[in-house]
């Protein structure tokens, strides 16, 4: 079933399905009561500076070993793991400014495939109303055509097990020199079975009134602007990145 646009009703069920991923992502045992800022940017206890005198590579497989397992085993400590992504983050900003766009080349290319987000601090406005977010409950997929791919492609999907509940399908950019990834949905398909076409900004739109996307998508539509996300890395295990709404995200690579 195809519909050229979002209906009051679609919309009200798409929200009510991302809603559930919200209201399941903040049990009351783990709620953090940190501002977001504080949750955003922790004290950092393992990874205090980035140093000269260690190889900057030695250190970024330091970080991205407690990632990797994190992403494998949901065991971490939430602590440590925001830690091991501001340290990644720090240290990949280090080691692109010594290497040039080589560095996001590579990264584009490793990212071409699907992932599945097992992480995420959540948005600055997500913080401000559920507290801090760590290992997302649900299933959620999203896919990056950035090979062989012209205009470059990205979906992003929630399941129920292998079940596709909501997916968005849009088109994106990839800017070498920021690393950051622009895109805008055009497109939602709703169990499998309705089809939506989405103007421009109905997607910031729906994200920003079901809880998980960010206000500031919806400003920046209103400027000319596309959500996005800063890449920090992705290789063959573990992408990471900084979203428009300030959240750290880690993945898992599922293809």
């Amino acid at each position: 079933m195809r519909r050229n646009q979002p209906s009051q009703v679609l919309v009200l069920l798409l929200c009510s399905l991302t809603s559930l991923t919200a209201a399941f992502v903040i049990p009351s045992t783990t709620r953090s009561t940190a501002s977001p800022s504080t949750v955003s940017k922790p004290s950092l206890l393992l990874f205090a500076t980035v140093s000269d005198d260690i190889d900057v590579d030695t250190e970024i497989n330091a970080a991205k070993s407690i990632l990797v397992t994190a992403a494998e085993t949901k065991a971490e400590d939430s602590d440590t793991v925001i830690e091991a992504l501001l340290s990644l983050e720090k240290l990949m900003r280090k080691k692109a400014k010594a290497e040039g766009e080589s560095v996001a080349e590579d990264m584009k290319t490793q990212l071409n495939g699907d992932w599945r987000l097992i992480f995420t601090t959540g948005t600055a406005d997500t913080q401000q109303k559920y507290g801090k977010i760590n290992y997302f409950p649900l299933k959620a997929v999203q896919t990056f055509r950035t090979v062989e791919e012209d205009p470059m492609k990205i979906t992003n999907g929630i399941f129920a097990g292998d079940f596709p509940l909501v997916k968005f399908f849009g088109e994106m950019d990839f800017d070498l020199k920021k690393r950051k990834l622009e895109f805008d949905f055009n497109q939602l398909l709703v169990l499998n079975l309705i089809e939506i076409n989405l103007g421009k900004g109905d997607a910031a739109k729906i994200g920003a009134s079901s809880g998980l996307g960010s206000e500031s998508n919806v400003e920046n539509v209103k400027k000319g602007r596309q959500a996005f996300f800063n890449w920090i890395s992705a290789d063959a295990q573990i992408a990471t990145a900084r979203g428009g709404g300030g959240g750290l995200a880690l993945w898992k690579r599922v293809d």
